[in-house]
């Protein structure tokens, strides 16, 4: 019975030391030059784009977690950085400036206790007015498709820097550290173009076939999957084919919206592509001509629907 206690005694004595050991390196991070060390979880992106029909009210907003062996306590500083970078079609990436820029620090004051864990938050925004000044650029410069990246460098109290420079994949990427330590905010410009829409044409002109104007009818645009701002269009010719005695079938042309400039892409059945040439918008009215590569043509005046008319931007 002693042998019996005295075993449990070593037993209990030892998962109090493994306990004592965990809370004491917890956490273990693992970054290429620390065995521990800090990092920031991120708990909530508020606001990671860029609306560039709102550019002047846009942000960058996050909700972040300091993790650390004393639940954030390391903590001295945060500097947020940015640069902005945009692609030059036949050329490539242009930084400006070159290397990121100090926009806002955050102090360890910033950081206080929350309802929902132990270890201590914090919730910033950067404006675009700030993002601008840091990088020297304004309003008129950004163009839609631009990024701003954004990088995080905590600095805690034993004089360590902690960023993307020196994250493993493993916290930058995995779901429980949530750390990248840098967001890229792209300048996206919304759109919404799926739905039915009533047309009429006039203006038409093939060498295949003749049609009396004009012609109404109704054609569909349907959003594709991971292709933002474009759309399938149920039928090209707005029913001009249907008209002379020929079907759309199995053609494949989408309409385009890149920050309002519309434009056409894909070809029909026949292999042959289309041209989108703006007339006007009025809300009610999208006025364009369509032509097609074998000379085909029609002025459409297509019909928002009713209480959603057409963006101004349109064009």
């Amino acid at each position: 019975m002693k042998m019996l206690k005295y075993s449990f005694g070593l037993l209990a004595g030892a998962l109090v030391f493994l306990s004592s050991c965990r809370d004491f390196v917890e956490p273990n991070i693992p970054y290429s030059t620390f065995d521990t060390g800090a990092y920031l979880r991120t708990i909530a992106r508020t606001s990671t784009t860029f609306n560039f029909f709102d550019l002047a009210n846009a942000k960058f907003a996050l909700t972040l977690e300091a993790v650390d062996a004393e639940d954030g306590g390391t903590v001295e500083t945060v500097e947020i950085r940015v640069r902005h970078r945009r692609l030059i079609p036949g050329v490539g990436l242009k930084y400006t400036p070159t290397a990121d820029v100090l926009v806002k620090t955050l102090q360890k004051t910033d950081f206080a206790p929350n309802a929902d864990s132990r270890f201590l938050r914090t919730s910033f925004v950067v404006t675009s007015a700030e993002t601008l000044a840091a990088v020297g650029l304004k309003l008129a410069d950004i163009a839609g498709g631009d990024v701003f990246e954004f990088r995080l460098v905590l600095n805690d109290k034993f004089g360590r820097k902690f960023s993307s420079d020196n994250v493993t994949t493993n916290v930058a990427g995995a779901p429980f550290y949530a750390s990248p330590f840098q967001y890229p905010v792209s300048v996206v410009c919304p759109s919404d173009l799926a739905g039915e829409f009533s047309y009429t044409q006039t203006e038409m002109e093939s060498i295949y076939g003749d049609c009396a104007a004009p012609i109404t009818g109704k054609v569909k645009f349907t959003a594709v999957a991971g292709s933002p701002g474009a759309y399938t269009v149920s039928d090209a010719t707005f029913g001009f084919w249907a008209c002379y005695g020929d079907t759309w079938g199995s053609g494949n042309v989408r309409i385009n919206d890149a920050c309002g400039a519309l434009s056409f892409s894909g070809a029909d059945k026949y292999g042959v592509s289309y041209t989108f040439n703006f007339v006007s918008n009025n809300g009610t009215d999208l006025v364009f001509v369509w032509i097609n590569g074998d000379g085909e043509k029609g002025k459409v005046s297509l019909k928002s629907n009713a209480g959603k008319p057409w963006p101004s931007t349109l064009r």
